[in-house]
């Protein structure tokens, strides 16, 4: 059973595979409506189950495009409309979608619930965001920077602002695809630690520091997110905190020529990013979204052994 709860399920080599399976793909359609199925519909006769504990744009549009495009269905659930909502327990939940459908996607809060899920269904089970990771975006991300140019191996990247579930999960990338991370933030919002020594041992170079400028030195890609993520109750001393690492256009101006910046939105404009860079010619944000229905293709040909 192949589970897509973090990267590491699939690993590197498979990761690889996903970006260029993308790249096939999303060639192939140039010039098509988005509902017209792929020539080839490799998932036709299959069904999505969508779980949804959290509020969301770009995960539910391009997983039920990314199902339709594939030649599958998908079908929509929030919590609050299930049995799951009301009681029920993920185990129970898990054991009645895995009669009834051929994969699970959830985006939820607790990774351990997610976890929980996998463990006790019997089809693949996708991680559509947790508070510890969002492996999805990041192969969106990886797939975007290849698109500008970008040599995964030896590339450095660097994060500005909060230690979130997005940075672990590049961190995660940067361990599987042999680049370099440099995080600049304040103390006490670093990335988890865990995360960090896993990509450590396998011989990525993460870059812990408290300066905005040294973060983005050299970097061929600026990444940054919102300073409160989603779920999570922001005080005015973590905003204060978080203003020296805007990204703006004179940050920008420290970053390598040709650098990419990326942002996974909804972007809180004058906060973590201006104006100026996130419509700016450096800016990838917009195919950064809409690569989301390519990566998720992919990670979905992926889990039913396709890839």
């Amino acid at each position: 059973m192949r589970h897509f709860l973090d990267l590491s399920d699939a690993g590197g080599d498979a990761i690889a595979a996903m970006i260029n399976d993308a790249q096939d793909r999303k060639a192939a359609r140039l010039g098509w409506s988005k509902g017209k199925p792929d020539t080839d519909a490799p998932l036709a006769g299959h069904v999505l189950a969508m779980i949804f504990e959290k509020s969301s744009t770009r995960t539910r549009v391009s997983f039920d495009v990314a199902m339709r495009q594939l030649g599958g269905r998908a079908i929509v659930m929030d919590a609050g409309g299930m049995q799951l909502g009301r009681g029920e327990s993920v185990a129970d939940t898990a054991r009645v979608l895995s009669r009834m459908v051929d994969a699970i996607m959830i985006r939820t809060d607790d990774h351990a619930k997610i976890e929980e899920l996998a463990h006790h269904a019997t089809v693949p089970v996708i991680n559509g965001l947790t508070d510890a990771s969002h492996p999805c975006q990041i192969v969106a991300d990886l797939l975007t920077l290849v698109e500008r140019g970008h040599a995964l191996p030896g590339l450095q990247l660097a994060w500005l602002g909060d230690g979130n579930n997005v940075l672990n999960s590049l961190i995660e990338a940067a361990g599987l695809m042999e680049f370099t991370v440099r995080v600049g933030g304040p103390a006490g919002y670093e990335p988890d630690r865990g995360v960090i020594e896993r990509a450590r041992a396998a011989g990525a170079e993460i870059v812990l520091t408290q300066s905005a400028q040294e973060a983005v030195a050299g970097a061929n890609a600026v990444v940054t997110d919102c300073w409160v993520s989603m779920g999570q109750t922001g005080t005015n001393a973590q905003v204060v905190a978080m203003q020296p690492y805007q990204v703006d256009d004179s940050l920008m101006a420290g970053a390598a020529a040709g650098a990419t910046f990326l942002h996974c939105l909804p972007a809180h404009r004058g906060e973590e990013v201006t104006d100026s860079v996130i419509d700016g010619a450096q800016s990838a944000v917009w195919d950064e979204a809409e690569n989301r229905i390519h990566a998720q293709k992919s990670v979905l040909r992926w889990c039913f052994g396709q890839l």
